[in-house]
């Protein structure tokens, strides 16, 4: 099925950052897709960022442990399969986009300068 830029950009409105687990997309500026394997993943090498996803190269899988890429939602081009999703997904997505609002509140908050005027 050709997912058409109409379908694309309804699918990027109806997941506004979480995609269900086994979701493939293709990002900006990339030729191979990617499948979605996991959410809000750290790594060692970028600090205290953290990625909206994990995925794994489509269809080759999981081949290596590293060999996995870290992404945000803001990074895809293209959906072209959505993974599975029931009510469990759906709740675990909403914990998730809480979670992450928290985080960003929070660190927001940290980055802010309060500028003392008494000084």
């Amino acid at each position: 099925m050709k997912i058409t830029k109409e379908r694309v950009i309804n699918v990027n409105e109806k997941f506004k950052r979480y995609l269900p687990i086994g979701s493939v997309v293709l990002m900006k500026d990339a030729k191979k897709r990617v499948m979605i394997t996991g959410y809000a993943v750290k790594s060692p090498d970028f600090g205290e960022k953290v990625f909206d996803y994990i995925g794994c190269l489509f269809p080759e899988g999981v081949i290596a442990p590293d060999k996995n890429l870290l992404f945000d939602h803001k990074d895809i081009r293209q959906i072209f399969a959505i993974g599975y999703s029931d009510e469990e997904q759906k709740n675990f997505s909403k914990k998730l986009d809480e979670a992450t609002a928290i985080r960003e509140a929070k660190m927001n908050k940290e980055n802010t300068v309060d500028v003392d005027n008494n000084n």
